[in-house]
């Protein structure tokens, strides 16, 4: 950040990962501080990045907020772990294992036996309504049976819903009114294939609508639960998968995947450039998730990606994230060790946190001696 920008007031910019939240901060003196404080702490505050910002504020003095801009793992965590919300399909009656076949790419070409990625759908309702390509209406949309179908699932306790339909991403008519019907059943989140990626393939139209459904309502909870807990900001931005910032009211689910990680790779860019350095590579280990990336004079994107199996076709950097991190879970499943993709988070935590929290990468690396104790006394305490 610019300490000589926006003189006379306080400017924010926060790092919340899953199992830490780090926070630089420019004083209204054009002081540089900074903070750091376990994600979760229960029974000692709500939420970290608002937490971080009062403490500071406490120390260094009040003042107005000019800008605050924050990068988050909430989504991404959200999807390595599969702990989005639970969520509905609808999708054009004959197609309601089209997410499911894909794009039938078979990364590992001669593996006999295929462990597809769970998919994040826990249920699929076909809808009867067809539309051709020139927007023919091949069968009209039964309003009534969709009504009845969305009653049930919102009886069954679904509260999210994406919205697929064939050729949806130019001929509107029919997703717009089933979102009006499931917005009128009481869906708190409703995903529409033309807005959310208005794409004429089905497949990465529809997989692109789930993600966003599946991880948006996750998003709301957190943005909420920031604001509520934060002064009053003149602008309050978060990083996108892409690099760029979105106002907060903005900021949605397909588009926050790799919003951590993603500022990892600017943040790296920037404090590389001024020293001469153009050929980067990025490692950035986390609590729940590792992130490698390459940087060679222009940051390198993609508007299709893979991440934790799930495909996404939106514009974000491309970067290669997998479920292991200083907090991944490690145990023995009978067969093999296996580490990730659960995390012990910041509450309980590693092992060593002594919250009695599972073993974990951290766990393994301070008994190697790859962890000093002393520079943590916070968290493993006095006898380390």
């Amino acid at each position: 950040m610019n300490a000589k920008a926006n003189p006379g007031a306080w400017r924010f910019a926060v790092d919340r990962g899953g199992t830490f939240t780090d926070v630089v901060a420019v004083t209204p003196a054009g002081q540089l501080v900074t903070d750091k404080l376990l994600s979760e702490n229960p029974g000692h505050y709500d939420d970290a990045a608002s937490e971080a910002v009062r403490r500071l504020m406490d120390r260094h003095g009040e003042g107005p907020i000019a800008e605050l801009r924050i990068g988050t793992t909430v989504a991404t965590n959200a999807l390595l772990e599969r702990k989005g919300e639970r969520l509905a399909l609808a999708i054009t009656r004959g197609f309601g294992d089209a997410l499911r076949i894909g794009n039938q790419a078979r990364p590992e070409i001669f593996a006999r036996h295929i462990l597809l990625p769970e998919q994040l759908p826990a249920r699929v309702i076909e809808i009867d309504e067809r539309v051709g390509a020139d927007g023919t209406v091949l069968t009209p949309l039964d309003e009534a049976a969709a009504r009845v179908r969305f009653a049930a699932l919102q009886a069954d306790g679904f509260d999210a819903l994406a919205i697929v339909l064939m050729h949806g991403w130019h001929y509107r008519a029919h997703e717009e009114r089933l979102a009006e019907i499931a917005c009128e059943e009481g869906f708190s989140q409703v995903s529409v294939s033309h807005e959310v990626a208005p794409l004429i393939r089905l497949v990465p139209r529809g997989d692109t609508t789930v993600v966003d459904a599946y991880l948006s309502p996750v998003l709301r909870r957190y943005t909420d639960a920031l604001q509520a807990g934060l002064p009053q900001t003149d602008s309050l931005r978060f990083m996108q998968s892409n690099g760029g910032l979105a106002e907060v009211g903005a900021f949605r689910g397909k588009d926050a995947i790799l919003s951590g990680p993603a500022g990892g790779v600017v943040g790296m860019v920037a404090a590389s450039e001024p020293l001469g350095h153009r050929k980067l590579i990025g490692f950035d280990m986390g609590g729940t998730s590792t992130d490698v990336t390459h940087y060679a004079g222009e940051y390198e994107l993609t508007a299709d990606s893979v991440v934790a199996g799930v495909r996404i076709a939106a514009p974000m950097m491309q970067i290669r994230t997998v479920a292991a991190g200083g907090g991944s879970i490690c145990r023995y499943d009978g067969g093999r060790f296996r580490v990730g993709p659960e995390s012990a988070g910041a509450d309980p935590g590693p092992a060593c946190y002594r919250k009695d929290g599972p073993l974990t990468v951290t766990d393994c690396n301070l008994f190697l001696g790859r962890i000093d104790p002393a520079f943590f006394p916070s968290v493993f305490g006095p006898d380390g």
